[in-house]
């Protein structure tokens, strides 16, 4: 329980200051017992002399100077308890504060479900299409057998309202909203292609939604995203440098999970060629391996 939440004491921690405290408890008591005894023998001997000894005050002075001690140790005790518990609930309110933040990615019911779905965490990549470009039956020619539940996918990303949610398991519905994604990304990788798209994509460009190249050399060049293959679910989206002319992975993991053929591999060329003056001049610096300050042959 501690150690998942982080910030207390460890387990061993614990049960090691639970056997100290044992072994303290058992040697105050061990102590409390010499001391009766010892007011016994003292109480007999100073009744068969029948003499007031001043012993007896000592010996009061020293069980009310245990009992003082064993009083203090309950108060840290105590203490020390109350202590660890502001500290659990203290990290039980962090806790529950990110199990919020995690809950925000809801979906309002305030908002289509095109913009919850380009707002939700690792989908920056993503522009919004338009509701016309998807009600055009043109733009969706061949879709209808990649994608299973393919009619309450299309209900769903339109947001028509279908009596299915009634008839359907949870189940079904979680494969519904999956089909209304994986349709969603295979309409934006012809959408982006458009011009209208295009001016979209170009706008997320200038503000570096897709990141900058990692290349030292290529100074923070913008990239653009692109996949490796126009089949779904071959391989994941990777983000392309126009001036090193390389791909890398994104830096988000969330985005890393993306598939590549929502954005295609003709976009990011087709988009450079729409936009010619964007096409960065190529780097004329590289890399020299160096050993002591001199260059390795090769």
């Amino acid at each position: 329980m501690y150690r998942d939440r982080g910030g207390g004491s460890s387990k061993s921690e614990i049960v090691g200051g639970t056997f100290d405290r044992k072994r303290i408890n058992d040697a105050l008591d061990k102590q409390l017992e010499k001391s009766n005894s010892r007011v016994l023998n003292i109480s007999k001997e100073s009744s068969r002399l029948s003499m007031p000894s001043s012993s007896t005050a000592g010996i009061g002075k020293l069980q009310q100077l245990q009992k003082q001690k064993q009083v203090d140790y309950r108060d840290n005790r105590s203490s020390s308890t109350f202590t660890t518990k502001n500290k659990c609930s203290d990290e039980e309110s962090e806790t529950d504060s990110e199990e919020s933040d995690v809950s925000g990615s809801d979906r309002d019911d305030d908002i289509s479900w095109i913009s919850w779905f380009c707002n939700l965490r690792g989908n920056e990549f993503f522009c919004e299409v338009d509701d016309d470009y998807i009600q055009d039956d043109f733009n969706l020619c061949g879709l209808s057998s990649q994608v299973p539940y393919y009619d309450y996918a299309l209900d769903l990303i339109l947001d028509v309202e279908s009596s299915h949610e009634d008839t359907f398991t949870e189940e079904q519905n979680e494969l519904v909203e999956s089909a209304a994604e994986m349709l969603y990304g295979l309409i934006h990788v012809r959408y982006i292609l458009t011009t209208k798209g295009m001016a979209t994509m170009l706008e997320k460009y200038k503000n570096y939604d897709f990141g900058r190249c990692p290349r030292v050399y290529c100074c923070g060049q913008p990239c653009l995203p692109v996949g490796q293959s126009d089949i779904p679910r071959s391989s994941t989206v990777k983000i392309y440098c126009p001036r090193c002319e390389d791909i890398y992975y994104p830096r988000s993991k969330y985005q890393g999970n993306i598939d590549g053929s929502y954005f295609g591999t003709t976009f990011p060329h087709l988009f450079l060629m729409t936009y010619a003056h964007l096409k960065p001049q190529k780097p004329t610096q590289s890399y020299v391996p160096r050993v002591f300050g001199f260059k390795l042959h090769k």
